[in-house]
């Protein structure tokens, strides 16, 4: 049984105790070699970073080359349908945002990367709705504002032209994949300084137990090599490096 009860204490302990590279680890051990996703998905915050933890929320995004005019339902007044929905702007991109759960993480793809995928107020919409983080194949925008947050944002990095008229959410809450790492709605997504991975959910109760046994272990071996154990005794002893 793992030691947590619930969700709530399931990330409290990834936030607290856990980091990528052990969980990265794990997964290698159990056979999910490749969960971190690109290299170029960094944390915009310099220096160290709080750990993200959370639920994905798998945002769709495709590229457009001009902006749609008004449907038919949308001159009538009728806005309920999926294709005035996708006539909007920004697609469905609202209703991604007012559909964020506490303790979820926007995370989205699909796009090229000749534009910001969101900003500013899309990230102050995101922590309205309780959500812990977001990850962006591609790039953000309003980097300023965006440092002074406090919200984890994982991106390529700035740049400010806008996705109008260039781009458009086209659904939410399906399985997307980021450079061959597939995501599926509610995996656990964890990032730090390191980058971003992701455990599916079927396979998140084993790699997280393991995972806190290794780290707990490491603090061990540290102390040992700190007080003069040789690296080759180290692992001989606790099979931890």
């Amino acid at each position: 049984m793992p030691e947590w009860t619930s969700d709530e204490e399931l990330l409290a302990l990834c936030r607290e105790e856990l980091y990528t590279a052990v969980v990265g680890d794990i997964c290698d051990q159990v056979g999910l070699r490749g969960q971190f996703f690109k290299p170029r998905i960094r944390p915009l915050h310099p220096g160290a970073i709080p750990v993200m933890a959370g639920r994905a929320m798998p945002v769709l995004e495709a590229d457009v080359f001009a902006e749609d005019s008004a449907s038919d339902n949308e001159r009538s007044g009728d806005d309920s349908s999926d294709d005035a929905r996708s006539s909007r702007p920004f697609g469905k991109m609202l209703d991604a945002l007012d559909d964020l759960r506490p303790n979820e993480v926007y995370i989205c793809t699909g796009a090229s990367p000749r534009y910001a995928l969101f900003g500013e107020l899309m990230c102050t919409a995101m922590q309205g709705r309780g959500a812990v983080g977001a990850v962006c194949d591609g790039f953000i925008r309003d980097a300023d504002r965006l440092l002074g947050l406090d919200f984890p944002v994982f991106s390529f990095g700035p740049y400010g032209q806008d996705q109008r008229g260039r781009g458009k959410v086209i659904d939410y809450r399906v399985p997307i994949e980021i450079g061959g790492v597939r995501v599926a709605p509610g995996d656990l997504l964890i990032g730090d300084i390191d980058g971003v991975l992701t455990v599916p959910a079927e396979a998140e109760e084993e790699v997280i137990s393991r995972a806190l046994e290794k780290v707990r272990g490491e603090d061990t071996v540290r102390e040992a090599l700190r007080d003069g154990m040789s690296a080759t005794e180290a692992f001989d002893t606790y099979g931890i490096f």
